[in-house]
Formats: structure tokens, sequence, C-alpha cells
């Protein structure tokens, strides 16, 4: 049977089956229901016209709500970071939700992600944009993105390649106050804590260098392996640190998980803190509260770059060809009592 041939009035079957869909997706076209892809809507209402059906006319249809997807890694989001991400999600939703638009969180292998699966992805949730939180990703895929023209937003995260949205917390100077903050206290030799496995972790590492610098401080990089857990694997590091016995008496810790595991170290060797050792984490995460005494750290405003994050997208949307922007959000001083500290130091505010 042939479109022409067709003896009697037209059903919705008959559109469903000359236009390659369910019955139910012609329903909802011919309603005018939300949810169909502008593509399959001209095809049903286009064969559902030639095949002589009354279309009735529909108001007209509203601008579809913009939908986005987050990818987030899976074993950041499921291990001790994982409020550290629901923060950020949380601003990412809250700021969707505010400017009419959708977000569609995925969790992905990081290491493991490819162009095709971002577009796999894409596809199946008919989203037209992507943040990237907490992934720094493989060229390949930073190509296709760019040659694809997907808007795209680093979210936690520093493209090197300046190609790209990104949004962070100011890592680096955060670092510095936070080393500068030791340093003020008395201490002038210091560890640092680390996994220097992303970008935005190897500014703090910087920081602390710079802070540093021109101190005469003796310092020790303490670089944990990035596939383990960080409190257990900084608490074992430490542990064999005062085996050696080299007179550190302060660390700076590139999250409070880490600051936690040196902790136990301590107190295993019967020392007190602050009086015998000093300790900075960073992130403010809920375990700096739990901690005894309370950890001194630098507070991450984790909804607010989720929130910023999409301020870029949007601006990204109106005007695709825009240079590049880089925002970083300033961190705070949260003053525990894991530092007998001289004087607060200012916020961690990036320079002009």
């Amino acid at each position: 049977m042939t479109r022409a041939s067709l003896s009697r009035r037209p059903r919705q079957t008959d559109i469903a089956r000359f236009a390659g869909v369910s019955v139910s997706t012609v329903s909802r076209v011919l309603a005018n229901e939300p949810g169909i892809s502008t593509s399959v809507r001209d095809q049903v209402i286009r064969i559902a016209s030639e095949l002589g059906y009354n279309v009735r006319p529909v108001p007209a249809a509203q601008p579809q709500a913009q939908r986005s997807i987050a990818l987030i890694p899976v074993d950041q989001a499921t291990e001790g970071l994982g409020v550290f991400y629901e923060g950020i999600l949380n601003g990412l939703r809250g700021a969707a939700s505010r400017l009419g638009g959708t977000l569609m969180p995925r969790l992905v292998r990081s290491a493991s992600l490819t162009a095709a699966d971002v577009e796999q992805t894409l596809l199946e949730t008919d989203a037209t944009d992507v943040f990237l939180v907490g992934i720094d990703p493989p060229e390949d895929l930073c190509l296709w993105l760019t040659e694809a023209k997907i808007p795209t937003v680093w979210v936690n995260g520093n493209d090197p390649g300046l190609r790209f949205d990104c949004v962070s917390p100011a890592n680096f100077y955060g670092a510095q106050l936070a080393t500068q903050y030791l340093i003020d206290a008395g201490h002038r030799r210091i560890l640092h804590f680390t996994m220097s496995h992303r970008h935005t972790i190897r500014e703090r590492v910087r920081g602390f260098e710079a802070a540093t610098a021109s101190h005469g401080v003796t310092t020790r990089i303490v670089r944990l392996p990035s596939t383990s857990r960080s409190n257990e694997a900084a608490c074992e590091a430490m542990e064999a640190i005062l085996a050696e016995n080299q007179g550190f008496t302060a660390a700076f810790c590139m999250n409070d998980m880490m600051a936690v595991g040196v902790m136990e170290a301590l107190a295993n060797r019967r020392l007190s803190i602050p009086q015998d050792f000093a300790l900075m984490g960073f992130d403010d995460l809920p375990c700096a509260a739990m901690t005894m005494p309370r950890l001194t750290t630098m507070r991450v405003d984790r909804e607010a770059i989720g929130q910023e994050a999409y301020h870029l997208m949007q601006r990204r949307r109106a005007d695709p060809g825009a240079e590049p922007r880089k925002v970083e959000l300033a961190v705070r001083l949260v003053e525990g009592a894991t530092v007998q500290a001289t004087r607060k130091p200012n916020d961690a505010e990036p320079s002009a």
C-alpha cells in the first residue's frame, strides 16, 4: 500500500507506519506534547498532511527547554569526594531550574571516556551541550567537541589549551594562603600531601611552592597514588615520615580526607595537634567538622561553582563564537583548631 492508495480516511496507525514511529509517538505529536525531537515531529506532521489526515492547528510551539548533560567521574562520585560533586551538581541543577533548562547527570569512567561515548549520550538524551565535571578530557575528545561545535564547560576543571570555558576554585591562591597561614604560625619545615593527577590539583602544588619559596622553608611534597583511598594512603605515608624523624612540624593537605589520614597517624604516635604538629586541609568537606580538634581548612563553595558553570554555558549558547572564559571563585579560611594561628590571612581572591 502506498500513501496515495488509501481508500479510506487515514488513521494514526497509517501515519506511524509511513513515518517509521510508534502510534503513541504519532498521538503525542498530533497533540503537540513535549519531549519529541524536532525532526520526528516534522516528519509526522508532513506525512499526516500527505495522507490527508486532519491535522488540527496547534499553538505555536514554545522554545524547548535547554537540555544539558553533566558527565561526572564515577570513581569520584562514589567515594570520599561524592559530597564535593553533589554540591556542584546541586548548583548546576538549581541554575538550570531557575533558567528553564534541564540538567541530566551521567556517571562515566573518565579514564576511558571517548568522543563516541559523549556523542551517543547526546543522541540518547537529545541534549545539546556538555558539562565536564571534574574531568580532564583526552585530546581526541577535546578535538571532537571543538570540531562538532558542542558547547562545553569544564566544571572544577582547568583547560591548559584555553579552548573551553572553565570554572574552578582559586586553587593556586587558596593553597598559597593556606601554606602562608602555617608559615605565619612559625612553621619552617612543612609537608605537602597531594595527588598530582589533575590540572586543578597541580595548581595547589604550585601555590604551596610559591608560598614557601621566599621564606627559607624546608619542604617535602608527598605524592600519593591516585588510585588509593587518600585518607589511608596519607596515614601510611605520614607514619613512615614520622619514623624518619626529620623534624617536620606542619602539613598542608590537598584535601580534607588526606588531612584526616595524617591526623590518624599523629594520634597513633600520641602527638598533640596543634602543639606538636599543625595541619591545614582544603575543600571544607563534612569530615573537616568531625575531627577532634576541628580541622583548619579552606572552604570551597561547591554550589557556586555549579551555578557559575551554568551561567558560562548560557553565555556560550548566546554567543558561540565568544572567546573562552576562565573563572576562579574565591576560597575562604575556616579557622579550626589544628593550627595555632597568629593572624587571619586575607580571603583567597584571584588577581585581576
